[in-house]
């Protein structure tokens, strides 16, 4: 049999590290604006991003990868299940702390930062939503075409009497390709890095015993859990909580 080299390659890059999400990811700075060129995932079911289920709020957990998204026995949505079953406002209140909440991912380069190849940015339903609409626009289209698409200018700010910084995203105004060099966006590509390689799924077995210590309150969920808003905004309850938002909640989750 033959030797992959790509293989080799993409091994060896992930001994070094190159892999890890603190290399691969990429995220908005407060204060900041950014340029940047979307990507579409290949093999997606003609969807240019793709989107992971994470569960929050159960203990000292920054985010558990949801199982039942791939088709897997998932005891924490059993447990939504049953609390739906019960019927009581105790429950109901429950089972909505535990519903999963989606993260968008779309491959980048980052202008100005394009030596550091493709990167994962990863976003909530506001600007997912964004996104969307600007590629149903006739104005814009496929934005994410290597030939005939848009850069992105995003914009993370704290508008005035707001506790959160928001992000916003728009489109430039001329199209533009990827790079004028063909060899460099084949390379960019072919070289999308996977999600799959950066979140694991926890096995039934795992995934139920973390439900249960923080359900038997086993464990201390004052420090490392968010609470949500469809905005991507938080309403932390006390000053002791770790993450003031979603993003720095997957901030953490990168950095492991």
């Amino acid at each position: 049999m033959a030797i992959d080299f790509d293989a080799i390659r993409n091994k060896l890059a992930q001994l070094s590290g190159q892999n890890s999400r603190r290399n691969v990811m990429w995220r908005p700075q407060e204060g900041e604006e950014s340029t940047v060129r979307l990507m579409s995932f290949p093999d997606n079911d003609g969807q240019p991003f793709k989107e992971l289920w994470f569960y929050y709020n159960i203990g000292n957990n920054p985010g558990l990868l949801a199982p039942y998204q791939f088709g897997k026995p998932d005891p924490v949505q059993e447990l939504i299940n049953k609390l739906r079953d019960d019927g009581s406002k105790e429950s109901y209140e429950l089972a909505k702390k535990l519903y999963p909440k989606m993260r968008s991912y779309a491959p980048v380069i980052v202008r100005g930062e394009e030596d550091k190849g493709v990167r994962l940015w990863s976003f909530g339903k506001t600007v997912y939503q964004s996104l969307l609409n600007i590629m149903l626009d006739e104005d814009y289209g496929d934005i994410t075409d290597p030939t005939d698409g848009r850069d992105v200018k995003v914009t993370c700010s704290k508008m005035p009497g707001r506790m959160w910084a928001t992000t916003e995203v728009r489109p430039r105004g001329k199209q533009s390709v990827l790079n004028t060099d063909a060899t460099q966006i084949k390379e960019w590509m072919d070289n999308i890095p996977s999600i799959s390689d950066l979140y694991s799924v926890k096995t039934y077995e795992e995934l139920e015993k973390i439900i249960n210590d923080w359900l038997n309150g086993d464990d201390d969920d004052s420090v490392g859990t968010v609470r949500v808003s469809e905005t991507d905004n938080t309403s932390p309850t006390d000053s002791s909580r770790k993450y003031k938002n979603l993003d720095d909640a997957f901030a953490d989750l990168e950095d492991l």
